[in-house]
């Protein structure tokens, strides 16, 4: 449990700092940084806790998680103009994210004994509803659906690297932590060597 705790608010914090990045490039004032920051950091958990009917939500149980991402998010907002490249920094922090917040979704629904394909979905939602609410609220692409990019695939396979460790070990902390590494080296490859899936092609009709 205190893994899972952890995960959480690693989870939250990193998250919340792509939110308010995100924000920073919207030109938000502050509190538009904290609502930001605040819905990229619990979204995927929130989907996660409703859609298995845990009860409470982590954040309205633990209301510090809300504090941990307003603290992000006023902390970016006062050093952002000191970032190189907000762009990229989000980007990577958000790789970050994806790879400690699948392992949550992965977790609670281990500790909940759901059946293999309900804890890959879970660590799939986890990850990726947070920053897919961050980009539609900030009118970006999501990065989920730009044109090849390994997201919602890292995700998938971080979470099923996971399941199957935990199988073949039986042991849950081993199995999350191979889930965010196989999550994090696949988002990385995509960011860093450009590696992608293929995409679909529109192809003229046949006669």
């Amino acid at each position: 449990m205190t893994a899972l705790l952890a995960l959480d608010y690693a989870s939250v914090f990193v998250f919340a700092l792509t939110g308010a990045l995100a924000a920073s490039r919207a030109q938000l004032d502050i509190v538009g940084f904290v609502f930001i920051a605040s819905l990229t950091a619990v979204g995927g958990g929130t989907v996660r806790d409703v859609v298995l009917d845990r009860n409470p939500v982590f954040w309205t149980g633990t209301p510090g998680f809300v504090l941990l991402a307003a603290a992000a998010a006023v902390l970016v907002f006062f050093t952002a103009h000191l970032m190189e490249s907000r762009h990229r920094m989000l980007l990577w922090l958000d790789a970050c994210a994806l790879a400690v917040a699948v392992p949550a979704g992965v977790g609670v629904a281990m500790m909940m004994s759901q059946p293999a394909v309900i804890v890959v979905i879970m660590g799939i939602a986890t990850g990726c509803f947070g920053g897919l609410m961050r980009d539609v609220v900030c009118n970006e692409v999501p990065m989920v659906l730009r044109q090849g990019e390994l997201y919602v695939t890292a995700a998938f396979a971080g979470a099923t690297a996971g399941v199957v460790a935990a199988h073949v070990a039986a042991v849950d902390l081993p199995a999350l932590l191979v889930c965010g590494a196989v999550t994090f080296l696949l988002r990385a490859g995509s960011l860093q060597f450009g590696w992608r899936l293929p995409v679909y092609r529109p192809r003229p009709p046949r006669n």
